[in-house]
């Protein structure tokens, strides 16, 4: 324990390595079994639900989570008192150690007194000073044992108490409801787990300072009476007029650190949202908009945290100030009162050593209650959290028993998204039995994917029942792809049977599609299947469904991302009379009108309710709702057909070819080409793991090796910059001159002779001793706030860089990064680079400059000592080389260790109703604590490591007082008290400051590795330039929208395929293209390299006759519209999402929203224009977001649009309304639909038939159907022929 800057000490107490413990089995000490989290969980219910009426698994009614979630207060108790049942006892115990600890740090004090008593009494033998300065050094050493065996239970029990953190939160998202997933996100989330238990993990440590601080504070007065009597009660003043001050620091402080939180928030959620749908902002030009507004929240983050810091620095020289201030008021009375009182040696540097236990204790009390009020803040955070509403497992029953004959069963069924919105479907009565396929139809919104989520247990049920036989296999709309090989996501936990696999596959028609990919099968697919196209993902999706041999198939429009061929591939293989499913029960919801006549049954939704129910024929001679919606269909497609031969037998007998799709694995939206990195394989690999490597495409998090480069200090001290450097450096320089002229003075006041029982020159000792030590207070305040003001600028530019880095990279980037590593620069390491590092580097000045004062002082006193402290500083410098490179090495792998937690945190979030779907939360929550062991596995090994370091440390500090006390006695003839005092007091203080010291070092080598990774994203490839200087494209450019691709190819890394071979095609002005082909054939590549989200491999595109590779890519994207396959909304009002450069009127945007069957829609909602979305639309149905979408287009009226699958999950009838709409809004612009749906594109002026990234055909449709080629192939298939 330190004597000489306690608060300095207490600060340094922190688990920077230890963030993601888990169930480790390898080491026992954290070992928190499966029970723990049960207990927990049973322990929060209990307590916190105790009023209500329970349902079987300890879920509260509504009322009972009502009133917890207004009332603060009732939170954080219920999980206060779990977390005590769990791990009370081991902090007790942890408690004992402390305490026996402060048995020997106050012995010290005494043996002190007796050593000047020695030293002072010449005629004492010398054998009496061997013995003192040996029992102090025995006493020093057991302080030392039992204070790190207490700092390693804390730090066990930090970890433990993480474990079952991230284990409750896990298994929270797994079962949050609607309404829940709405309050938290990701971002949100991935802070609970990393900031939040933090604070939890600090309290462990502080919470004992709440109580005995002020038995600390009561010895010390005790012992300082005895000194120096009733001038000791005058330290009792000080003390509490300083008391207030800190409190009132400390309670300031809480608030700033609250908002910075709150920003903090904020900001992880907006930059969560942005690297999400980082492809849609680079197709839009939208980055510097984004950018803007997470810089707002930042700068108001960094706002509150230098007020936060500035703060801090007055508690710190108050903190400091108070020991000389004490000092300076006791020493004052007690000479000044009395002449006869005499300052000795002994009672003046006995009375300092004492002074320093009391601040320790001083400090520690307000930052323990700071401490105290950070984890309650948490602790109700966390609770909040635990406390959302929760999915009611009886929503849905499922039910195995024989004797129930309908596979579904749904009785008058009313159901709403949450219990405060308006049930969305009404009156439910539908009977499925077993077997049965049933076709779910209607138009956009009319409430078909809710129905499966009703059937799911998804939505609150607030009328009827829903009962389920047997088991549920799950094809959500908008597909769920795991970061994990196609098998392990076909597998989905399974065992591996090739049969039924390879069946599966080929039923999928993915076939084709494993063959061109890299690795086949064990081809990695990206997060969220970002590097594979719209019709894999959901091929994959319904892979997945096949193979687990379910009972019940639910199917939410699978056929809509796949051309017309593969539909019916599908469609026959799997879900039809002969498909692989057609003994099981199906309920497909579905747009393709084709199929229709072939399923069993089919359900009529109109406006959330059942309008009819019945076989294809049976519905048509009723003449009602169906015959009406398959009228206009019908209608629709002769219009869409016009000129063309009518329309044949809509059941379209379904022709099976040789030639299944022709998809790639492909990096970006619809049909790419291979993005998969080829890696050479050693030789040694087997077969399985180099197929698995060669199909890698994300790159894991790289940990660097040995120690951080010089270079990456420079770069921290620059963003800082240079002349503030120097400035802190002086400033730190003086205060500490200032310090050892104060204790010099001292010890010449000590050593005034008496004359007549009285000292000489009283008052201009106290005089000059208190000028010192006012200049000194405020040197220490001025140069703290110098260091961590000048931490908080480095950290603007830091994150700045790191900001525009990311928002300047290729969309390639983002596919091989995991949004998990991302995520973790942007938080853990900026919040590092924010805190800990300025923090630790006030820390390490402090404590050097301190450490050069107190070599200085011992040398003069006792020149010999300096024989001992040569050797003990090399053995130092040893010790801190050693544990500097294994401490460093050790938070690199916990870092890279940490990001999959979060990847796989976002993935379970969303994909939670898939999971619990096929009942698989058991799985997915051993693969969280899989993830979680892998991490701890760094985090113990270095909380022992620092154990280690404090341990060896101290014994070595405590052999330096050893020394100078051993040559103090030596030389004590020629040694006057006052000096001998002055060496063994700060000889005292040195086995605490270099002991920070070396933490502090340490703390700033391991944090320091922050800017390194924050800096690493600073080296990758960027794009092109947004804009080009000196030549601004204003309205000049881009008038007629003629395009024309030269000899274009384009590839999507260098060691791949060409995706474009050599297209050479014009296309007019005004002119309204048609681009369709097989799944794969590269015509999103064609949007691709329109936008140059990639840059062409040759060749090049002309706009308007100029080159698009010399324009910026900001000009070039805002004046080009496209709106991609998968539609995107982001977290706000709807009227951000319409228009976010707010360009545009209420009244344009109403317009807009008419123009695309909207209008009533939003008219309805409470908020209108600004009803709040949730994160990535999730209350909006798929249709509605396409349609959102085309409203945001219509707005921007640009030249050129490109409609890339836009109007794939809406029904026929909204779509060639909106095809309509886009006719005439677009008359001026040119026109390029990607569509599978042939009749999308049939009334274009021409059409571009593309095959293998080659064009086949272009020309009208008419022609074309003349010619009977690729395209009449697509027409007839679709059925339109």
């Amino acid at each position: 324990m330190t004597f000489g800057h306690p608060l300095d000490d207490v600060e340094q107490i922190r688990f920077t390595g230890a963030d993601m413990p888990s169930q480790n089995r390898r080491f026992h000490p954290l070992r928190v079994p499966h029970r723990l989290l049960q207990h927990i969980r049973r322990k929060m219910e209990s307590i916190t639900f105790k009023k209500g009426q329970k349902s079987e698994t300890g879920l509260a009614e509504t009322e009972e989570t009502q009133i917890l979630l207004q009332s603060q207060q009732s939170q954080s108790g219920p999980l206060l008192k779990a977390f005590w049942s769990m791990f009370g006892t081991y902090f007790l115990l942890g408690t004992l150690s402390l305490v026996i600890c402060d048995v020997f740090l106050f012995s010290i004090p005494k043996l002190l007194s007796l050593f000047l008593e020695f030293i002072e009494d010449q005629e004492a033998p010398n054998w009496h000073g061997y013995f003192y300065a040996f029992t102090m050094f025995l006493l020093t050493c057991l302080q030392t044992l039992f204070e790190q065996r207490y700092m390693y239970m804390c730090l066990v029990l930090g970890l433990r108490l993480k474990t079952a953190v991230t284990g409750l939160v896990y298994r929270k998202i797994l079962v949050m409801s609607n309404a829940s997933r709405k309050a938290a996100t990701v971002g949100e989330i991935v802070n609970l787990v990393s900031v939040d238990v933090q604070k939890l993990m600090d309290l462990v440590i502080y919470f004992n300072g709440t109580w005995l601080a002020p038995i600390r504070i009561i010895i010390c007065f005790v012992f300082l009476w005895q000194l120096l009597g009733p001038s000791a009660l005058t330290s009792i003043a000080v003390f509490l007029l300083l008391l207030p001050l800190n409190f009132v620091i400390t309670k300031k402080r809480s608030q700033f650190q609250e908002a910075q939180m709150k920003y903090k928030d904020e900001r992880a959620k907006l930059t969560n949202a942005i690297l999400s749908d980082i492809k849609v902002i680079k197709l839009y030009g939208w980055e510097n908009i984004f950018m803007e507004k997470v810089l707002d929240i930042r700068k108001q983050e960094l706002q509150a945290l230098k007020r936060s810091q500035i703060l801090l620095s007055a508690s710190l020289a108050s903190f400091h100030s108070s020991t000389f201030l004490i000092a300076f008021v006791m020493f004052a009375v007690y000479t000044l009162a009395d002449n006869t009182h005499i300052l000795d040696a002994q009672k003046a540097f006995v009375s300092l050593t004492l002074i320093n236990i009391l601040n320790t204790a001083h400090s520690f009390l307000p930052f323990s209650i700071n401490a105290a009020v950070q984890a309650k803040v948490s602790l109700n955070r966390l609770a909040a959290f635990l406390n959302l509403e929760e999915l009611n497992p009886e929503s849905s029953s499922r039910n195995t028993s024989d004797c129930v004959q309908a596979s579904i069963t749904i009785r008058n069924g009313t159901f709403s998204w949450s219990k405060e919105t308006s049930p969305c479907l009404r009156r439910i009565d539908l009977t499925v039995p077993q077997g049965c396929l049933l076709a779910v139809v209607g138009q956009v919104g009319a409430g078909k994917s809710s129905l499966l989520s009703a059937l799911l247990g998804e939505m609150e049920n607030t009328d009827g029942y829903v009962t389920m036989k047997g088991t549920v296999a799950y094809v959500p709309q908008q597909a769920w792809i795991q970061n994990a090989s196609v098998e392990d996501n076909i597998l989905f936990g399974k065992e591996m049977d090739e049969i039924w696999f390879d069946r599966v596959i080929d039923a999928c028609a993915l076939q084709a599609d494993l063959e061109s990919f890299p690795a086949g099968r064990k081809s990695e697919i990206g997060e969220k299947g970002i590097n594979i196209s719209g019709g894999q993902k959901q091929r994959v999706n319904l892979a997945r469904a096949i193979y687990q041999k379910a009972s019940i198939y639910l199917l939410d429009d699978p056929l809509s991302a796949v051309d017309a061929h593969v539909r019916q591939h599908i469609f026959e293989r799997v879900l039809g009379p002969n498909g692989l499913l057609k003994d099981k029960t199906r309920v497909l919801v579905t747009h393709t009108i084709n199929i229709l006549p072939q399923v069993d049954s089919i359900v009529v939704l109109v406006d959330g309710t059942i309008s009819e129910v019945g076989s294809y024929q049976e519905l048509l001679q009723r003449n009602g709702a169906f015959a009406e919606f398959l009228h206009s269909h019908i209608t629709a497609e002769e219009k869409a057909g016009s000129g063309l031969s009518a329309i044949g037998d809509t059941k379209g007998t379904i022709t099976s070819r040789d030639d299944p799709s022709r998809e790639k694995l492909c990096s970006g939206s619809s049909d790419k080409s291979s993005a998969m990195e080829r890696e050479s394989i050693p030789v040694s690999q087997d077969g399985a793991a180099a197929a698995a490597a060669k199909g890698r495409l994300t790159k894991g998090e790289k940990a660097q090796h040995g120690r951080v480069n010089i270079s990456i200090y420079v770069a921290y001290l620059r963003a800082t910059g240079s002349l503030l450097c120097l400035y802190i450096v002086l400033l730190f320089t003086c205060q500490q001159t200032v310090s050892f002229s104060r204790g010099y003075w001292l010890s010449m006041w000590t050593d005034d002779v008496a004359h007549n029982g009285t000292q000489q020159h009283t008052e201009l000792r106290v005089g000059v001793f208190g000028a010192l030590g006012v200049i000194q207070a405020l040197g220490r305040f001025v140069s703290t706030a110098a260091a961590l003001l000048g931490g908080a600028l480095a950290s603007h530019k830091l994150f700045l860089q790191l900001l525009r880095s990311v928002a300047r990279s290729p969309m390639i980037f983002f596919e091989q990064t995991p949004i998990g590593n991302l995520l973790n620069r942007f938080s853990k390491e900026i919040d590092a680079i924010d805190s800990v590092i300025p923090d630790k580097l006030k820390s390490l000045l402090g404590f050097l400059f301190n450490l050069l004062e107190i070599y200085l002082v011992i040398i003069v006193a006792t020149p010999l000592a300096a024989i001992a402290i040569v050797p003990l500083t090399v053995l130092y410098a040893v010790f801190q080389h050693f544990y500097v490179i294994t401490s460093c090495q050790l938070r690199r792998l916990e870092a890279a260790s940490r990001s999959p937690i979060y990847s796989h945190f976002s993935e379970t979030f969303q994909g939670s109703s898939v999971i619990r779907a096929y009942k698989d939360q058991e799985r997915f929550i051993l693969k969280s604590n899989f993830r979680v062991d892998e991490n701890q596995r760094t985090c113990l090994p270095g909380a022992v490591a620092d154990r280690w370091l404090a341990t060896n440390l101290e014994f070595l500090g405590n052999g330096i007082v050893l020394f100078a006390a051993l040559f103090a006695a030596i030389g004590r003839t020629r040694l006057s008290p006052g000096t001998a005092g002055f060496s063994i007091s700060y000889a005292l203080q040195i086995t605490g400051v270099l002991n920070w010291m070396v933490r502090s070092w340490t703390e700033i080598e391991n944090n320091i590795v922050s800017v390194e990774r924050v800096r690493e994203y600073l080296r990758t490839p960027k794009e092109a330039p947004w804009s080009l200087n000196g030549k601004p494209q204003d309205q000049v450019w881009l008038t007629e929208g003629r395009i024309e691709f030269r000899n274009y190819s384009l590839r999507y890394r260098p060691n791949l395929e060409l995706a474009l071979k050599h297209v050479s095609v014009t296309i007019n002005g005004q002119e309204k293209i048609g681009i369709t082909g097989r799944t794969g054939a590269g015509k999103s590549t064609l949007a691709v390299g329109l936008l140059r989200l990639v840059e062409a491999a040759e060749g090049e595109i002309l706009i308007d006759g100029l080159d698009i590779a010399r324009v910026g890519l900001h000009d070039l994207r805002t004046k080009i519209t496209v709106i991609p396959q998968d539609p995107v909304l982001f977290s706000g009002s709807l009227r951000t999402n319409l228009d976010p450069l707010n360009q545009y009127t209420d009244a344009d945007i109403w317009t807009a929203l008419e123009l695309t069957q909207l209008k009533n829609f939003i008219a309805d909602l409470p908020d209108q224009l600004e009803y709040k979305c949730a994160d990535q639309g999730e209350n909006l149905s798929t249709g509605q977001k396409q349609l959102v979408c085309l409203a945001r287009a219509l707005l921007q009226k640009a030249k050129i649009l490109v409609l890339d699958e836009a109007t794939s999950a809406v029904d026929l009838e909204t779509d060639l309304q909106i095809q309509s709409t886009l006719r005439t809004q677009f008359k001026e612009s040119t026109v390029l639909t990607i569509a599978h749906r042939i009749n999308t594109i049939m009334d274009c002026d021409r059409i571009l038939v593309l095959e293998n990234g080659q064009i086949a055909e272009f020309d009208t449709p008419e022609k074309l159907i003349a010619q009977k080629g690729a395209f009449y192939r697509l027409v007839e298939e679709s059925g339109l022929a």
